[in-house]
């Protein structure tokens, strides 16, 4: 009898859509729930233990059928290598709330203004502070105010130059999220937290959705294929570097880098709110181009592996501590350097202004 069990249950891990995660999209998963008919990873598997399972279903295609029925284009589905509170919230979205099968549910992101509380850190002091937010669609903004019974907002972020990425790492909180918009052409991070887990989500959900609706109108000829990736961006690669000025002449500084699409960012300290210099990265067909190692003449620089990006203008050294750090950089520049220019990034790359 085992055996049959066992037979069977192979047999339907070969079927069509049962061969990665049904939530994440993990390959080869390696657990399956009996009472709702899905295969699943290892990860995914303990979210699932703590939720209550209510419907037998046939398979992973069936249960998408069924669970993922009406998924708003903006919901952003998790992959495996998101941070464990937007899967948990996928999850729950999905079996426990129902949310995809009962559309009223879906009312906290999906209205065009929504309101609340959150944890803000302080740009000056580092202290995380509760701060009114709110977001509205008509005035296509993101508000937070410093005080509760403020009439002017401390600062208001334009939908149309946001982006939103979870960092829990970074912030030091699970549901911790970075927010960033261009101010002057630079870019400002905020970041954030909610201790409860479906208030952030539906929180990130609802900025997506902003983006979503501002995209529709600004490329009205678009489809949902298209907009859907331009709605929030992860970052290609953050970590340390050593870079030195535009001369090539001064020592090397430790700095915090993140490769935020074609814009290179550098900090003093991963939480810094305003970069200390941003560098464009055009594409190779524009003249950047990505080498490993520096110039034989370099010198002032302690950690041993080099980078060097060629762009029209100068030469930007880097160093990196280890050579896995140095070939992770390599492949993330190449992998913008490779892709070419789209129109609207020639007027970025004009307006940009090279920081040392």
């Amino acid at each position: 009898m085992a055996k049959e069990r066992r037979r069977a249950v192979l047999e339907l891990l070969r079927r069509p859509g049962n061969e990665h995660c049904a939530d994440c999209g993990a390959p080869d998963p390696d657990w399956a729930s009996y009472t709702l008919g899905v295969f699943i990873c290892l990860s995914c598997s303990g979210i699932h233990r703590n939720i209550p399972q209510f419907l037998a279903s046939h398979g992973n295609a069936a249960a998408r059928a069924t669970f993922e029925a009406q998924v708003p284009p903006f919901y952003y589905r998790p992959t495996c290598a998101d941070c464990p509170l937007l899967r948990e919230q996928w999850i729950r979205a999905k079996y426990e709330r129902l949310e995809f099968m009962l559309p009223e549910k879906q009312e906290p992101y999906s209205a065009g203004y929504r309101e609340g509380f959150l944890w803000k850190r302080g740009r000056d002091n580092g202290q995380f502070l509760s701060r009114k937010f709110v977001l509205t669609e008509r005035e296509g903004a993101l508000k937070y105010f410093n005080r509760n019974d403020a009439k002017e907002p401390k600062a208001v972020m334009k939908i149309e130059h946001l982006n939103a990425t979870f960092q829990p790492a970074k912030i030091g909180h699970p549901h911790g999220l970075q927010v960033t918009h261009l101010k002057d052409n630079s870019t400002r991070n905020i970041f954030i937290y909610h201790e409860d887990g479906k208030e952030i989500v539906d929180w990130f959900n609802a900025l997506r959705a902003a983006r979503f609706h501002y995209l529709q109108v600004a490329f009205p000829g678009a489809s949902d294929a298209e907009l859907v990736p331009k709605l929030s961006r992860n970052y290609l690669k953050e970590g340390y570097m050593e870079k030195t000025g535009p001369k090539q002449t001064e020592g090397f500084r430790k700095r915090w880098f993140t490769m935020d699409d074609r814009r290179l960012l550098y900090f003093k300290d991963p939480l810094d709110a305003f970069a200390r210099g941003e560098v464009f990265i055009g594409s190779k067909e524009s003249g950047y181009t990505v080498l490993e190692g520096l110039p034989p003449s370099t010198q002032g620089h302690h950690w041993p592996h080099g980078i060097t990006i060629v762009t029209p203008d100068r030469k930007f050294l880097f160093t990196c501590e280890t050579e896995a750090e140095q070939q992770e950089w390599v492949q993330a520049f190449q992998k913008v350097v490779a892709r070419p220019m789209l129109p609207q990034e020639y007027a970025v790359e004009a307006h940009f202004k090279h920081k040392p």
